[in-house]
């Protein structure tokens, strides 16, 4: 079925199945969400940047931005290097949060533990697009964000 997404989102215009019916934008966009179709960012390579929800995996285009941005565990203090770091989903990919660079952020294994944990560290991603994490008030009671700069000292 074609229609150009443009088309689609203005909601004009006519899709067009493949034995040539025209159906309406309703009806594309409901087929399109039913066959999971989304959107996919691509860098000027046709690398993908950001693959909205239709998957929590992420691909390695996405995780080389991620080392590159990131370049470790992005945890404050923490000098463990990109092998070391997963990517986390800063809003949960199971509540909505999408798998792009700017949802993304390296943890080792203990620091995602931590982002876990029920009243812990919280992150956040900055007007920079670089993390920030807040802690908790047992650590900060004024929870000022903090980021590591381990990674970017020259």
């Amino acid at each position: 079925m074609g229609v150009d997404f443009e088309v689609m989102t203005r909601e004009l215009g006519l899709g067009t199945l493949p034995d040539g019916d025209r159906v309406p934008p309703e009806t594309v966009r409901r087929m399109a969400c039913t066959a999971g179709i989304i959107p996919i960012t691509l860098n000027a390579t046709g690398q993908p940047l950001d693959i909205g929800r239709q998957t929590r995996v992420v691909p390695g285009a996405i995780r080389r931005a991620l080392l590159i941005r990131d370049r470790g565990c992005a945890f404050p203090g923490c000098d463990r290097d990109a092998r070391w770091a997963d990517a986390h989903h800063i809003k949960h990919w199971s509540h909505g949060g999408p798998t792009a660079l700017e949802n993304l952020v390296l943890l080792c294994s203990y620091h995602h533990g931590e982002i876990h944990r029920p009243n812990g560290w919280a992150v956040f991603m900055e007007a920079d697009s670089h993390p920030s994490f807040i802690p908790p008030t047992y650590i900060d009671p004024r929870q000022r964000p903090q980021r590591n700069n381990y990674h970017r000292r020259e």
